[in-house]
């Protein structure tokens, strides 16, 4: 299995400057199997402590925040002598663990010549109320689950990879029918790396159904774990209410679907913490395409989106089936999983903070971003081959943008107005024009 955060984390080690490393993701994601594999592939050894695990370690930090004793702890307990220039320490679930997260500011201004990559789950790094994070004092890499581009190689397509990779865009047509078979798997199994396993071993679908529902179980478990106990019934209802908040024309977060009543009062300490959590992403509406977008944000009018499509489609119970249907998967209640899909493949960018326009009901671009260049680029998600982008037609004649997107099943072709980019490029197409573009 093929990560490419794995980029992130070699460009980390050789940097001469570098701080104590803190990767950062929701559950699941597969922020253990990363560190390890790159500690197994970059260093000579790896002093790798779970702190979930071990017990006795847990409270380590406690005493004191001296280096050298911690230096100490952790030789004692991986059974290594860590040697700073070619010892990774891996310091897992350090959530877990008092004093652990501040203590790396002590490894970053006492002892940096030791290499320290910790993984933390944001479902309980404010598990400490006393602690704060070191900002300034750590490098941080946010890992998400596995793109599109990510899950074809799992599934042993490097051809479809390369020409993503290659961004070779006209060279998709002869491809189109194989891409959009395996978006089609994407859609179903999502990017968990544990269901992506699963399928690419032997296509099982009630496998791939399976972990996704322990996976959810799992978040259920540890939001009754985690959370405060007087907003947890509301975090319940907040998480249960998504696949329909999704599933609306209109897919703005309305309070009355949790239930008759609801007021923003009541739930938005829940959703805050869904949100901290990394499990929702919350994307703003705005008041007007305006340079910065940040300026522009209302705050009261949002949607909220699954941390993956997968996860979203088993709780939203949709069959295996429904994959060999034609293209009935992407319009599948309201084309609520091509947006969540699109969101992800957006998401990576992570540098651009994701908006959408929607000023009225005659109006809706799906999605906004804004790049260094000061460049806004609408983006509409059309999940039916019916291709009137009529919502983005009289946004381009209204604003004028030097770049918008449409991106639908239709082939890859460039406009006067606008590029219609298929759903199965769309993250790298947007990577290598917005990011790597910088």
């Amino acid at each position: 299995m093929y990560r490419s955060s794995i980029k992130q984390l070699i460009k980390w080690k050789l940097d001469k400057n570098k701080k104590p490393l803190v990767v950062l993701g929701a559950r699941q994601v597969g922020k253990t199997w990363l560190i390890q594999e790159f500690g197994k592939k970059e260093y000579r050894q790896m002093a790798y402590i779970n702190f979930e695990r071990a017990d006795e370690l847990r409270n380590t930090f406690l005493p004191d925040l001296n280096p050298k004793r911690l230096i100490t702890e952790f030789e004692l307990y991986s059974n290594l002598h860590i040697t700073p220039e070619d010892t990774l320490i891996v310091l897992d679930e350090i959530q877990t663990a008092p004093r652990s997260i501040t203590a790396l500011k002590y490894f970053c201004e006492e002892a940096n010549k030791y290499q320290i990559v910790a993984a933390c789950s944001l479902l309980g790094i404010n598990i400490h109320p006393d602690e704060s994070f070191p900002v300034g004092k750590v490098d941080i890499l946010r890992l998400r689950p596995m793109s599109f581009y990510e899950f074809l190689l799992a599934m042993g397509e490097t051809g479809l990879a390369r020409i993503l990779d290659e961004k070779r865009w006209d060279s998709l047509l002869s491809f189109t029918e194989k891409f959009k078979e395996f978006l089609k798997y994407y859609l179903y199994v999502g990017g968990m790396p544990e269901a992506v396993a699963a399928f690419a071993e032997g296509r099982d679908w009630k496998k791939v159904r399976t972990i996704q529902d322990k996976i959810l179980t799992s978040y259920r478990n540890d939001f009754s774990k985690h959370a405060p106990k007087d907003i947890l019934p509301r975090i319940n209802m907040v998480w249960d209410s998504i696949p329909a908040q999704l599933s609306k024309d209109n897919k703005k977060f309305i309070y009355g679907v949790i239930k008759d009543g609801a007021r923003a009062k009541d739930f938005e300490m829940a959703i805050q913490w869904l949100t901290d959590a990394g499990l929702l992403h919350k994307v703003y509406n705005l008041s007007k395409p305006g340079l910065p977008l940040i300026a522009y944000q209302k705050q009261s009018d949002f949607k909220l989106y699954h941390n993956d499509v997968g996860l979203l489609g088993a709780m939203s119970k949709m069959k295996a089936r429904t994959i060999i249907n034609g293209n009935t998967l992407f319009v599948e209640f309201k084309g609520a999983l091509t947006e969540q899909f699109v969101f992800q493949e957006l998401n990576l960018l992570e540098d651009f903070p994701i908006y959408y326009f929607s000023p009225d009901s005659h109006l809706e671009i799906d999605f906004v971003i804004q790049n260094e260049d000061d460049e806004i680029i609408p983006i509409e998600v059309k999940a039916e081959e019916n291709l009137q982008a009529k919502s983005l037609k009289t946004y381009s004649t209204k604003y004028n943008p030097p770049n918008a997107i449409r991106t639908s099943l239709s082939n890859y072709r460039k406009e006067s107005w606008m590029t219609n980019v298929p759903l199965y490029i769309v993250g790298n197409y947007l990577y290598a024009n917005v990011k790597e573009k910088l």
